[in-house]
């Protein structure tokens, strides 16, 4: 089988890693793949291609600022990328996470439509059914079209003209066109039933399936973390106080002033932007931390796992966390407790944090599965293995092989 990917980055944030995971896999099972990527770094794998520079993207970028559509421009990348799957000749085209102003969507969408290729969408956000929002959090504008948008500087980056309801059309008038052979992917089950309800989808089905983890990595280390006293830890892409961040980080450091009186610590891997006077003395910054295999320590390590973001469609460090054996506290925001395994989570209402601390010092005397019989669980919920195996199983029904 021929399965072409198309991803904004390859080998780098958590869908560059698993479009390059189930690259790998899918040429150690023997079959042929080819990745296109926008941006990042150059990728040193064979058959992975960048097709935009960054000098392109970010002209584009500025188009799409002016323009108020959020995926269009890209007309020179897309042209390459219709190349590409024009000579390569796949069985299955696999669209993963295509923002980042390197292709133009609506165009993509509307060409592989017309050529009837088999083509497998993976939602790792809102934007492929909103056709703006990539996380529209509690507003529901998008069941109906997106008219008006109230808040559409946010969701498409547009300095002046609100065409929410345009791009919401071209989209939705892009899918129309497709046959049987189009496959619907979410990464949970929360962001299957938030996509089922899009007009974009209306008479489709939606697919689950979680992403995977490499356990080989992420398991249970008797390595000592070097960490010191006991502690919380906060995986997070960026770290902000700022009221409207999604990651919450404000929340932690709330949280932080509330368990001063426990003798732990609260540990956060990421960037940070918060001034260190902003931090109790129970809070400390490692930075982003890219080795997994650290990471992997960190959560062996750790107490449990805090999650405090506002909207997630999976979360991989609840996942990473689990497959530690370690357990995970915090807000519901969707796709964290919609994968979760039951019996070593607490999730409470996004933004209460009496009950968020409340469940956090509950937890911390709360007996739980051990570490090993967790990640064994864990490890067979989010394996890579199963992660692949699904995926070829959904390439071959789209693509009726």
């Amino acid at each position: 089988m021929r399965v072409l990917q198309v991803n904004s980055v390859y080998g780098t944030g958590s869908t560059g890693v698993l479009t390059r995971t189930l690259h790998h896999g899918l040429m150690e099972r023997g079959h042929e793949s080819l990745v296109l990527y926008g941006r990042g770094p150059e990728a040193q794998d064979s058959n992975v291609i960048r097709v935009c520079s960054d000098t392109y993207a970010r002209a584009n970028k500025a188009w799409s600022m002016l323009s108020g559509y959020a995926y269009g421009g890209c007309e020179a990348s897309t042209k390459k990328v219709i190349q590409y799957i024009r000579d390569f000749g796949p069985d299955v085209v696999h669209l993963q996470c295509i923002n980042e102003h390197f292709i133009n969507i609506y165009r993509l969408l509307d060409w592989l439509a017309q050529a009837k290729l088999p083509t497998l969408i993976t939602l790792h956000a809102d934007f492929m059914f909103t056709a703006n929002c990539g996380s529209a959090l509690g507003c529901e504008g998008w069941k109906g079209g997106c008219e008006n948008c109230p808040d559409f500087r946010r969701a498409t980056g547009s300095l002046v003209l609100g065409r929410t309801r345009a791009s919401f059309n071209r989209m939705l008038a892009a899918y129309q066109k497709f046959d049987e052979r189009l496959s619907i992917v979410a990464v949970s089950p929360w962001l299957a039933r938030r996509a089922e309800q899009s007009p974009m989808f209306a008479g489709r089905g939606v697919t689950t399936i979680l992403n995977g983890v490499d356990c080989g990595i992420f398991t249970p280390s008797d390595d000592e973390s070097g960490e010191g006293r006991p502690y919380l830890l906060h995986v997070t892409s960026h770290f902000t106080d700022k009221d409207d961040a999604l990651k919450g980080g404000r929340y932690i450091i709330d949280l932080a002033d509330r368990l001063s009186d426990l003798p732990l610590e609260i540990v956060v891997a990421g960037k940070s932007e918060v001034e260190a006077s902003r931090l109790p003395n129970n809070v400390r910054i490692l930075g982003p931390v890219s080795d997994a295999a650290e990471l992997a320590r960190l959560y062996s390590g750790a107490t449990a796992t805090l999650l405090t973001s506002n909207q997630e469609t999976f979360s991989l460090p609840c996942a990473e966390s689990l497959c530690c054996g370690t357990p995970v506290v915090g807000f519901e925001a969707g796709g964290p407790e919609s994968i979760a395994l039951p019996e070593a989570n607490v999730f409470v209402r996004y933004g209460d944090l009496d009950a968020l601390e409340a469940a956090t010092r509950c937890f911390i005397g709360k007996s739980c599965p051990s570490r090993r019989q967790l990640a064994a669980h864990a490890a067979r919920v989010y394996s890579i293995t199963r992660m692949i195996d699904e995926y070829v199983r959904e390439y071959r029904r789209v693509a009726c092989l």
